[in-house]
């Protein structure tokens, strides 16, 4: 059974940055679409990121609008693990964040993934 474990969260000033890790047991790691979704409270969770293989050899990064050019998403197959800079935090980025094996589908969405981490907080406030 693939289990997800995130680390990395804490409580953040507005401008600062994190790291999130996200630890994979399991085999086959590098094949599959890892994504990072979040849930602020009182709504519902939502699409951050995402990195899957290619058909041309390499993998992409996706991102929702409300945090590309500020987050990146990286992942080390070596060490079966997916990750999260969080650059130039706010307060709305405050939430829950999860990290999820995607199974296809469409990557930006919940249903596409079926193994899911525990959460880790995120809390950015001065």
């Amino acid at each position: 059974q693939v289990q997800l474990a995130e680390s990395g969260g804490g409580l953040v000033q507005p401008g600062g940055s994190l790291r999130l890790s996200c630890a994979a047991s399991g085999r086959a790691f590098s094949s599959y679409t890892m994504g990072w979704f979040r849930q602020a409270p009182g709504k519902e969770r939502e699409f951050v990121a995402t990195t899957a293989w290619t058909s041309r050899n390499t993998y992409y990064a996706y991102y929702s609008d409300s945090v590309k050019g500020r987050f990146t998403i990286s992942r080390d197959n070596a060490k079966n693990s997916v990750y999260l800079q969080m650059n130039s935090l706010n307060a709305e980025d405050t939430a829950v964040y999860y990290c999820a094996r995607g199974v296809g589908g469409r990557p930006t969405s919940q249903d596409g993934y079926d193994v899911w981490g525990q959460g880790t907080q995120v809390t950015v406030s001065s």
